[in-house]
């Protein structure tokens, strides 16, 4: 039982399991967006159009993170986990059958359900095979998976797309995701009791939870962090390469360098959010407003800027488990729903922040303007996070209050 294990216990390969799961479907997610001159030539369509594929894949995650969590809440979670591996397997091996557009669209939208419903129920079932004390620890790990997803996975994948063609890159996406299922098969415990209850009652009893007012002000958290990271990250290379002046080959180097540092703040903020997550969130927070304003203030200076994106690393990713453990505690009766939910506040964010950064560059306003629009998003995720805090500790008095009159 979860419950026995001691808080010191070694992390069990069962997290380490689904955390590659997470790298798969990270790198299916980011090595995409490098193979799209080759796809769009391999199926005779405009960069544009094969670049919708992005923001397909985007949407699907946001509506169908919650859809396929009401749909699946009978079904034994490792099952679905395990389900989901085999159709998101299954949708990047179809590509080498395939080569018409309308159908990559198709395999695409099923390969954004699969992925939902990977990181909610991946997420839940993390937390059950972690050691007691530390969930956050243990969420925080699945986020590494994309770190290391951008670390590792996408330059593989592009190598491999190089020579042998984009299909061959989803092909290895494939495999890698079979022998994830394989290992979860083997490793992964769920804990859950078989539910005779109606799937009406169990929506009824999950959907009760976001009747709290601290869980949805959480989620507008997640969605506003993620927005102003995404907002400042998906313009930097262009930052460095036109304001900063670093040579377009030293970029590889500098990005990697972001790698590393998401690296340490998913490790460091994971093991720090089990111990306090009101102030592991808030210090990340404000951790990541400094070091945007850092980049802004020495974008001219090609080594200042390169360490402040290795800190901009650290802080965006140190905050990813406070962020998930916070939502699973306001909502811990409601666990899958209430990852699903979060997994779709994530992804609001990550397609909000880019398009907001986009809309100020398209008005001529500069390359450093993503920049600021970020800080100013960040600064606000820490007046909401403040607002959450003081909602959930509110209704902690009222219970309490409640209980004892």
């Amino acid at each position: 039982m979860r419950t026995q294990r001691s808080a010191t216990a070694r992390m069990p390969l069962a997290v380490y399991t689904l955390t590659l799961g997470i790298f798969c479907i990270g790198t299916s997610e980011f090595m995409f967006v490098g193979l799209l001159p080759q796809l769009a030539s391999s199926l005779q369509v405009s960069i544009s159009a094969a670049g919708y594929l992005v923001s397909l894949f985007a949407i699907g995650m946001v509506i169908g993170s919650p859809l396929m969590a009401v749909v699946t809440l009978k079904i034994p979670r490792k099952r679905t986990l395990l389900a989901a591996c085999a159709v998101f397997a299954a949708a990047h091996a179809a590509v080498l059958f395939i080569d018409n557009y309308p159908a990559i669209v198709a395999l695409r939208i099923i390969a954004a359900l699969a992925c939902a419903t990977y990181w909610a129920i991946g997420a839940v079932l993390a937390v059950e095979n972690a050691p007691a004390g530390r969930t956050a620890e243990a969420l925080a790990m699945l986020i590494g998976g994309l770190t290391l997803a951008n670390v590792i996975g996408v330059p593989i994948g592009t190598w491999i797309g190089g020579p042998l063609g984009w299909r061959a890159s989803f092909f290895a996406v494939a495999a890698c995701t079979v022998v994830c299922a394989l290992a979860i098969k083997v490793l992964v415990v769920d804990e859950a009791p078989k539910n005779d209850v109606p799937l009406k009652s169990l929506v009824k009893t999950e959907s009760a939870a976001f009747k709290n007012p601290a869980v949805w002000l959480a989620l507008a958290t997640t969605a506003l962090s993620q927005a102003g990271i995404f907002c400042a990250f998906t313009y930097l290379v262009p930052v460095l390469l036109e304001v900063s002046g670093i040579p377009e080959s030293l970029i590889p180097a500098v990005l990697l360098a972001f790698g590393l540092g998401s690296l340490l703040g998913v490790m460091v903020g994971g093991r720090l959010a089990d111990n306090d997550p009101k102030a592991t969130l808030l210090g990340g927070l404000t951790c990541l407003a400094v070091v945007v304003l850092l980049l802004i203030l020495v974008a001219r200076q090609p080594v200042g800027e390169a360490v402040a994106v290795f800190a901009f690393g650290a802080a965006a990713f140190s905050i990813g488990g406070a962020l998930n453990a916070r939502v699973f505690h306001l909502a811990s009766g409601a666990p899958t729903l209430a990852a699903a939910v979060n997994v779709s506040a994530f992804n609001i964010g990550n397609t909000l922040g880019p398009a907001l950064g986009g809309a100020l560059l398209s008005r001529g306003w500069g390359w450093s303007a993503p920049l600021w629009a970020a800080l100013g998003l960040v600064i606000a995720t820490i007046g909401v996070a403040l607002w959450a805090h003081k909602a959930a500790d509110s209704r902690t008095l009222a219970a309490k209050a409640d209980r004892t009159g």
